[in-house]
């Protein structure tokens, strides 16, 4: 019992029960006027139809608009109520004029260098096109002279991370959706404090959903006390609001803007495998630049620090020497729930449909709709070699049976499928062709794709590559591949929950 009221009275047990208070009200306030069931169950009807009309005429993922669809007219009043509070992306008007300053202040910043992606067309015109996609659409460029360096587990990141990180000289920045105090956190907190101390500017971003259990409250005050200049993304309060919907799910480290961490990687022992494993051995990715890139992660950092501050300022673009040792090209992006964009799921379809060998994956969870299965199977049958990693250990029990749900379908499509033996996989991780690598936060479910801020890492034909595909290669051995078989051998009341998961996963 004491794990129970321990969560009953922590911040994440007060500020749920206050939600669930808010509902309880709302939902008991209809009885009463039980006297007028008739009535408000026609309005309620006339209602869900006219959002499930709103819903068709916007643009959006077809799976998401149908889930809501089947939500809204079969429990109307439900639907409706809950369409209101947490359907779309819905901004209000002071939020959409600050967004809209920020990006005005952020016109130029970053613009592509055409004799880039003339290389780029020059060597591969089907890679300039997503060179040109990113680029024009949201303003994330192509370059070159920048080294990028892959790391294929959490120790080896940290590693370079608490190396580099003594080194800053004029700044630090960072930007995580988890923290928690232990090993790893304990190590970086005590550098920045001292790099604060000296003089060096040291701010940080983090998610208050993500840290909610592993964060006391009003921790930003902490590190206000110690020099360091923090902010919290969506505070999580007990109020009823579609903006709990989206969390800051990036993950970066700049350091005075010459080199930048990111990967699926966050601030937390579990990354490292220090401590008690809890979901067996940790598998992550992630990736250092240095170089000419830098400075659109350095933007992407400050535009969501001066949407969280009120302010615009953006300082000016460091110099960076020829890197002799560069090689390919370097293409970090972003993707915002805000926009209407799904620049990650977008990336991933152009990869997977421009494969022409293998496009091999890894991913914590699989939860595709019918647009990216058929992308993935369409590949499959035509003779390239798409093959998925996924989690052998699973570290939230319904995503699990959400992701082995899609299983069957991509199966019978031609896609190989492997479990990860020792544990859990965390990496957000594309490989096509021994050319082109996409690594980053962004994960292959809706919450991701369509609801999170996310970011990524598009790299073609540099070094790195070659470490990527090493790295599938020792990792594949490590898995257990599922068959058709395995399949079948399911049962049929879990194969219906797993339908029914299916069908409401674009909600969850």
């Amino acid at each position: 019992m004491k794990p129970f009221f321990k969560l009953c009275f922590s911040r994440v047990g007060m500020v749920s029960l206050g939600i669930l208070l808010q509902l309880l009200v709302l939902f008991a306030s209809l009885s009463w006027f039980q006297d007028y069931a008739p009535m408000i169950h026609t309005v309620s009807v006339i209602l869900a139809w006219a959002f499930v009309l709103y819903i068709l005429s916007r643009k959006g993922n077809p799976a998401y608009k149908t889930a809501w669809i089947i939500l809204l007219l079969g429990f109307p009043i439900l639907g409706a109520t809950l369409y209101l509070i947490f359907g779309g992306n819905r901004l209000s008007a002071r939020l959409r004029r600050k967004m809209a300053e920020i990006d005005e202040a952020m016109d130029g910043l970053t613009v592509q260098d055409p004799a880039v992606v003339d290389a780029m067309q020059a060597e591969d015109p089907d890679a300039a096109v997503m060179a040109r996609y990113l680029a024009n659409t949201i303003r994330c460029p192509a370059y070159r002279n920048t080294r990028a360096q892959y790391f294929s587990s959490g120790e080896a990141f940290f590693d370079q991370l608490l190396r580099d990180l003594p080194r800053a000289e004029r700044s630090i920045y960072l930007e995580y959706f988890i923290i928690e105090s232990g090993e790893i956190w304990n190590a970086i907190l005590e550098i920045l404090r001292q790099k604060a101390s000296a003089g060096v500017e040291v701010r940080l971003i983090y998610d208050d959903f993500g840290c909610i259990q592993r964060l006391p409250r009003h921790y930003d005050r902490r590190l206000e006390a110690l020099g360091i200049h923090a902010r919290v993304f969506n505070r999580f309060v007990p109020i009823l609001d579609s903006r709990l919907n989206n969390r800051d799910h990036r993950k970066f480290c700049i350091i005075d803007g010459r080199i930048a961490f990111t990967g699926g990687i966050n601030l937390a022992d579990e990354y490292a495998n220090r401590g008690k494993p809890r979901f067996g051995r940790w598998k992550d990715c992630g990736v250092r630049l240095e170089g000419d890139a830098v400075w659109s992660v350095t933007v992407m950092f400050l535009s969501m620090w001066n949407y969280l501050a009120d302010r615009k300022d953006f300082g000016p673009k460091p110099s960076v020497p020829p890197l002799s040792e560069a090689s390919g090209y370097v293409q970090p992006y972003q993707d915002s729930p805000l926009d209407e964009e799904a620049v990650g799921r977008n990336v991933f379809i152009n990869m997977i449909s421009r494969a022409r060998r293998y496009i091999w994956i890894m991913t914590p969870y699989l939860i595709v709709d019918e647009a990216m299965d058929e992308v993935l199977t369409t590949a499959a049958k035509s003779g390239v070699d798409v093959r998925i990693i996924t989690p052998g250990i699973p570290d939230k029990p319904y995503v699990y049976e959400m992701t082995r749900a899609n299983y069957h379908a991509l199966l019978e499509g031609g896609v190989r499928i492997f479990e990860y033996s020792p544990g859990f996989a965390h990496s957000k991780l594309f490989l096509a062709d021994d050319e082109s690598v996409a690594v980053g936060t962004v994960n292959l479910d809706f919450r991701s794709l369509y609801l999170h801020f996310e970011d990524g890492v598009w790299l073609y034909r540099a070094d790195c590559v070659a470490d990527v595909r090493r790295d599938f290669d020792e990792t594949f051995p490590q898995c257990r591949e599922i068959t058709l078989a395995d399949t079948a051998k399911v049962h049929l009341p879990r194969r219906l929950f797993r339908a029914a998961l299916r069908l409401i996963s674009p909600l969850m």
